[in-house]
């Protein structure tokens, strides 16, 4: 089949009416414990009428409209809306700080917000005030005081304008600006970053080579919208024409994985990891030879490689395991996922083994906002994997190693710069066109890339030792016994560490070794607890260099998040924010004598 030409993003509308005129399923969404659809039909109708309502509205070209908005068909309709008639839209994570939203809207100027529901306007009311060029509000689910979206259906039906509208999309070219995305902003404030019609087009349709997507497959698309990485896909979904399951609610994912039985989606390591560590937890809890045989395949799991590489008596060893466990394990996921794609962050090397042991391809990606996402993917193609890697570059993309290790990236993909800040704009983008990316890393053979750390994130201790903390975090991570972990130290003459356990998996541990786990507060001052710590990182410790290893640590209570302030909505750990927000227990766990900062007796 041939699929219609894309140059403007809005084009996708033509590739339903094309190639998906009757798909009944195009988008999903789950209300009242249902699934309920929107054909391809839908689609490019309520697209068209929002653009004539918008239109009535006397928005024009390169007008901003924010967007808090939840993954939903409505997302999607406001996207093609907006960009039809050459405005831009400005996606917002629903979890940003009171004064990021007031910054976001009032730097892009925005004259339209959009949200999902009550809650989120009960975040954002407060700061509309402070934003002089904000007009009107609406919202999609009803909300007092809000107009409701279907009223700017209404407008659009009562003032259609097909010829203005499709005069407006003739004179919108691929190198038109299409979105603002502010970045999460770990450190100070969030920049737009300004990206076209051709960034986003030239991203998903070279991705499109790789995944043999059909419009009969299905997708669970739970990864935020607002974010590059599962925008990008999901207009690589949509050229595809598969039909796409919207989950609001990331806590909700192992039930509609289950329920909906897609064949693919997206994640970011950390959901990855916690898909392992409760089959994990699992394993922990069998019995006798069930337990024997569950450990046993694991460890042949973390054995895996491509192609056969480990012989004849390893892939019956494979078959046996599969058999046993793993066919469960896949079962767990919908019984038909075809396709795991992993970004956002690394992904470690053990995770993508056992994932193809267990018969589920696991592909990772790596790219920034800037770079529309995608600088190096990995592929089904001949020597397309490498593990420890993201891949070779991918194509029409160029990547070249700088001197100091740092990624350079030029292309297609790369933005066109950071909305308002020109000067910011020149320090990333030098006269060659190589956008400076930020983090470092090796070309392997050439072909493969591998990240070895963020160039900002590396510190040096008082003796004047380097250290790349992201190395030893993921080494870490390793243990089932710790949730988070930030390695700390700059300008120390040793690094230390904060620790958040994984309070599920200690609890059992606890039950085990017969020690009282009344609450977590309680656990981390345990001091039989603290000693089985202490040896978790010393056994790390051992594949550690001299100046790398964890020579303090301390154990804390609580759960980082997005909400808490630990974590950025992609899911980056916000360092400056953490060594602020627990800088007297760091100044304490320098200054103690003890491998960690306090051991106190039980109570």
């Amino acid at each position: 089949m041939r699929i219609q030409p894309v140059t403007r993003l809005f084009d996708l509308m033509d590739v339903y009416q094309e190639n998906y005129p009757s798909k009944a399923d195009a988008l999903l969404k789950r209300k009242a414990g249902k699934w309920h659809s929107y054909s391809s039909a839908d689609y490019i109708g309520y697209s068209r009428t929002i653009s004539y309502g918008l239109l009535s509205l006397g928005v024009k070209k390169d007008a901003k409209i924010a967007t808090v908005l939840l993954n939903s068909p409505e997302w999607n309709f406001f996207d093609m809306g907006i960009m039809q008639i050459g405005a831009v839209q400005v996606p917002i994570y629903p979890t940003v700080s009171d004064d990021t939203y007031c910054y976001i809207l009032n730097d892009s100027n925005s004259e339209y917000l959009i949200v999902s529901n009550s809650e989120i306007y009960q975040r954002v009311k407060k700061i509309c005030p402070n934003v002089a060029s904000l007009k009107e509000i609406f919202s999609i689910e009803r909300v007092k005081g809000l107009r409701h979206w279907k009223e700017l259906l209404e407008l659009g039906i009562k003032h259609p304008a097909p010829e203005v509208l499709d005069q407006i999309k003739a004179e919108i070219k691929p190198q038109d600006l299409a979105t603002i995305i502010y970045t999460s902003g770990t450190t100070g404030r969030p920049k737009g970053v300004m990206l076209s019609h051709s960034n986003l087009i030239s991203n998903f349709m070279s991705c499109a080579a790789i995944p043999d997507f059909t419009s009969q497959d299905k997708v669970l698309s739970f990864l935020p919208l607002c974010h590059v990485y599962e925008r990008m896909l999901n207009y690589l979904y949509q050229y595809f024409g598969m039909s796409i399951y919207y989950c609001e609610n990331i806590e909700k994912v192992g039930d509609q994985i289950r329920e909906v039985k897609p064949d693919t989606f997206a994640a970011v390591p950390r959901v990855l990891e916690k898909i392992y560590d409760r089959t994990v937890i699992r394993g922990k809890n069998m019995k006798g030879i069930r337990k024997m045989i569950f450990f046993w395949a694991l460890s042949q799991g973390h054995k895996f490689e491509l192609n056969h590489r480990l012989g004849l008596f390893y892939d019956i060893k494979l078959f046996i395991a599969r058999l046993l466990v793993f066919n469960k394990w896949k079962k767990a996921l919908g019984g038909r996922v075809r396709l795991i794609i992993s970004g956002g962050a690394a992904l470690h090397p053990r995770l993508a083994r056992v994932f193809w042991a267990a018969g589920i391809p696991l592909m990772e990606g790596y790219g920034l906002t800037e770079t529309s996402p995608v600088i190096a993917v990995s592929t089904f193609g001949k020597d397309g994997i490498r593990f420890g890697t993201v891949g070779p570059v991918l194509t029409g993309v160029e990547v070249r190693i700088a001197g100091d290790n740092e990624i350079l990236c030029r292309g297609p993909n790369v933005m066109m710069g950071y909305y308002n800040r020109p000067e910011r704009t020149s320090e990333v983008i030098d006269d060659e066109g190589w956008f400076h990316t930020g983090d470092l890393g090796v070309l392997e053979d050439g072909k493969y890339l591998r990240i070895t750390d963020r160039k900002k994130e590396i510190f040096k201790t008082s003796t004047g030792k380097y250290i790349a903390p992201q190395v030893i975090e993921q080494k870490f991570r390793e243990s089932p016994f710790i949730e988070h972990i930030i390695v700390i130290g700059e300008n120390r003459k040793y690094t230390a560490a904060l620790i958040v356990p994984n309070m599920e998996y200690l609890s059992g541990w606890c039950k085990v070794k017969e020690i009282s786990f009344i609450s977590p507060e309680k656990a981390i001052r345990n001091t039989k607890i603290i000693k089985r710590f202490r040896e978790e990182v010393e056994r790390f410790n051992l594949e550690l260099g001299q100046t790398e290893k964890i020579k303090k640590f301390r154990l804390l209570p609580g759960d980082w998040s997005v909400d808490s302030g630990e974590f950025s909505p992609t899911l980056k750990l916000r360092r400056k924010f953490i060594q602020e927000k627990y800088a007297r227990l760091i100044e304490d766990t320098y200054r103690s004598k003890e491998y960690n900062y306090r051991l106190e007796e039980e109570s």
